[in-house]
């Protein structure tokens, strides 16, 4: 009776889930190109154009980058209150370990309402391994509003103006601090809607 009521569960979990993407190879290559050029060129913003299936509590930028990043050897963690949907989604589509500890995690990923854990509490790499550190996944409110910062180093001639609204409030002491591990430190996407915006390791920050 046990075993019966087991597969009922789990054949109604796989009528529910969400597809991936459209076209598998397609949408993670056409995000993958689009996460690359967001990190080349920091504060710039990259409208992802491909669709795929968006559970519960994420945008459709978040739900296609990790579509796209995650995998068997790339630990997510997620917040506590995040939808099982979303857990259910990524085990599903990418195979890949949900961890309890940020620290642990190669993928960080904050929905919109979640609180993001401090960047010294993610993995920085290792001078032998500074590729393998931590990228964080943070939903804002939006872009072109908020709080003002200017960017500048690799990628950015000059600087470039970058607005955002729904960053931690402390995020550029946060920022000033991972920025001078370098060549070791976080990369973070900003997320909105369709959009993303990538700040990796190597950018300075001020207001």
């Amino acid at each position: 009776m046990a075993t019966t009521h087991t597969a009922s569960t789990a054949a109604r979990g796989a009528a529910t889930l969400l597809p991936g993407f459209d076209d598998p190879v397609a949408g993670a290559q056409e995000t993958f190109r689009a996460a690359l050029q967001a990190l080349a060129h920091p504060g710039r913003i990259q409208e992802l154009e491909t669709s795929c299936g968006v559970p519960s509590g994420l945008s459709p930028a978040m739900a296609a980058m990790l579509l796209a990043l995650a995998d068997v050897d790339a630990p997510v963690w997620l917040p506590a209150g995040v939808d099982e949907s979303v857990r259910g989604f990524l085990r599903f589509h990418c195979a890949c370990p949900l961890v309890d500890d940020p620290a642990q995690a190669r993928f960080i990923a904050v929905p919109a309402g979640h609180v993001a854990p401090s960047l010294d509490s993610c993995d920085p790499g290792d001078a032998a391994y500074p590729d393998r550190s931590a990228t964080l996944l943070i939903e804002v409110g939006a872009f072109g509003a908020g709080v003002a910062l200017a960017l500048s180093g690799p990628g950015i001639p000059g600087t470039r103006a970058l607005a955002v609204a729904g960053l931690p409030a402390d995020f550029r002491e946060q920022w000033a601090s991972n920025h001078a591990l370098f060549p070791l430190g976080v990369d973070v996407f900003l997320t909105q809607g369709r959009q993303i915006c990538g700040l990796p390791r190597t950018t300075r920050m001020e207001n």
